[in-house]
């Protein structure tokens, strides 16, 4: 006579139905799926508060709770909150970061700007994007010789030139300074843009500094030395100037903080200094 249970009449029972395990589901937006005890048939369409929305056929939406009792295709599912992915991380500028990028060989390509300041400001802005591309940013000390600069640079098919002026406005010395440099010898590999504030320090939003607007200084006055004034801080000396241009400097967390006439230009600057050689270029 065979022995329907085996050697062991505790290993399995025959009459035991078999049941089917459940399994995690991301509710992405959109699955379909099917609550178990109501029936009910719906797409996912939110997740809030440990609950997700099904959306019928109908349009009409429904609650139930997070986890089990679900079915896809008849097969039982407990519903899961999906993992989101990481933004990627960025850059002071806004670019996306590369993990591990080393700085690349300096092209010949530069980007000139007025002074120091501007220079730092930069550098702690789009410092990581410009190691990237091998671009180094030099200060001129103010565009007076700008011309005789550029000459001296010798601007040509690979070597361009970006330069950034301050208040770059129409009538302006600094307007004609440029206009002199475009009809002058490497004006065609050279890009002179400006921004229009007086100084770089306008360039960082006041509300970083708590004001609604840059204080109006009277012409004749020493720029720098007025709003340091008119904040009530010291200004005496070159020393005070410095540390005034620190404490402002200091209140950049990355691109967001700065005024987009300037954001925008630098950003042109960029590309045109790592444009790629047009082939007239590389035949040169």
């Amino acid at each position: 006579m065979t022995d329907r249970y085996g050697s062991d009449i505790l290993s399995r029972n025959p009459h035991t139905p078999k049941l089917t395990r459940s399994t995690e589901q991301p509710a992405e937006k959109g699955l379909v799926v099917e609550d178990a005890q109501s029936g009910y048939v719906g797409a996912v369409v939110r997740i809030e508060g440990g609950r997700v929305e099904l959306e019928d056929r109908r349009g009409k939406v429904r609650a139930f709770p997070m986890g089990p009792g679900f079915l896809i295709d008849g097969k039982p599912v407990i519903l899961t909150v999906p993992k989101r992915t990481a933004a990627p991380a960025r850059t002071a500028s806004g670019s996306v970061a590369v993990a591990g990028a080393k700085a690349r060989v300096a092209l010949a390509s530069r980007i000139y700007v007025e002074g120091r300041h501007d220079a730092e400001l930069v550098e702690q802005v789009w410092g990581a994007d410009l190691r990237i591309e091998g671009v180094v940013v030099e200060y001129l000390g103010g565009v007076d010789d700008l011309a005789g600069i550029v000459e001296e640079f010798a601007p040509g098919p690979g070597r361009r030139l970006g330069v950034l002026v301050d208040h770059l406005v129409t009538g302006s010395k600094e307007a004609r300074i440029a206009d002199a440099v475009r009809r002058g010898p490497g004006g065609e590999h050279t890009l002179v843009v400006g921004h229009p504030f007086i100084d770089i320090w306008q360039a960082v939003k006041p509300a970083r500094l708590g004001m609604t607007a840059w204080p109006e200084i009277p012409r004749g006055t020493d720029w720098k030395k007025g709003i340091c004034q008119a904040l009530r801080w010291p200004y005496a000396t070159q020393a005070d100037t410095a540390r005034a241009w620190q404490r402002i400097r200091g209140q950049v967390r990355d691109w967001n903080d700065l005024e987009p006439a300037l954001i925008g230009r630098v950003e042109e600057l960029i590309d045109f200094v790592t444009a790629p050689e047009s082939p007239d270029d590389a035949a040169w």
